[in-house]
């Protein structure tokens, strides 16, 4: 259980700063999520990181 606990808690540490960026979406990305929708958290976790890192 510690193991998990520490896998966790450096996630969450790594992934801590993407939180940080004040990205406003352009556009695009507006058309994009309207007409093709994330579908569930995963989708929308990695479409967060991929406009936090600028893929």
């Amino acid at each position: 259980m510690t193991r998990v606990f520490a896998a966790v808690l450096a996630l969450l540490a790594a992934t801590a700063p993407l939180t940080a960026c004040t990205h406003h979406r352009t556009f695009g990305e507006k058309v994009r999520d309207t007409v093709d929708p994330p579908q569930g958290p995963v989708e929308k976790a990695g479409r967060a990181v991929d406009r936090a890192t600028g893929n």
